[in-house]
């Protein structure tokens, strides 16, 4: 099943994008180890929030369509959370 992404993860992604090419520009211009790790956890934060999101997002629409069907919604939830757990 394939979801619309909608603008609020794209600007998540783009945020994300200029993160990664402020760490590229502190590695050329050699900036402090402690500050170039800081913000590349920044940006794995941000990455996470992304996934989380989608995942959400996702499993809402899986759930409302599986209510609708009439069907247990059990498995639907157990795959989000195994989308989680793998991101990590």
């Amino acid at each position: 099943m394939s979801i619309q992404y909608d603008d609020n993860v794209k600007r998540r992604l783009k945020r994300v994008e200029g993160q990664v090419r402020g760490v590229l520009k502190m590695m050329e211009e050699d900036k402090n180890c402690k500050d170039v790790v800081s913000q590349l956890s920044a940006v794995r934060s941000a990455v996470d929030k992304a996934i989380a999101y989608v995942v959400a997002v996702n499993l809402e629409k899986c759930i409302v369509e599986e209510k609708e069907a009439g069907n247990d919604t059990g498995k639907v939830v157990a795959e989000a959370i195994e989308l989680l757990i793998k991101s990590r």
